[in-house]
């Protein structure tokens, strides 16, 4: 199993990396990491998700997509 660092974006003050990685079946997981703060402060909260996915895109797209939606819902 692989997992693949996808494109990171900025969602206001936190950094938002949708995770990818391939499953020994050949389908797809999604995670995302939402990080804010920098040096000691810095706070950094990864979200694993249970569905499957055909497609590494498919996940990825899942996972940039829940985590911009749970840095939304904080503003």
């Amino acid at each position: 199993m692989t997992t693949i660092h996808e494109q990171t974006f900025t969602v206001g003050k936190y950094l938002v990396s949708p995770l990818t990685r391939d499953t020994e079946a050949g389908a797809f997981t999604a995670a995302v990491s939402i990080r804010s703060g920098s040096g000691r402060a810095m706070h950094d909260r990864v979200f694993r998700f249970t569905p499957l996915f055909p497609t590494r895109e498919s996940a990825r797209h899942y996972a940039a997509r829940e985590g911009a939606s749970w840095v939304l819902g904080r503003a």
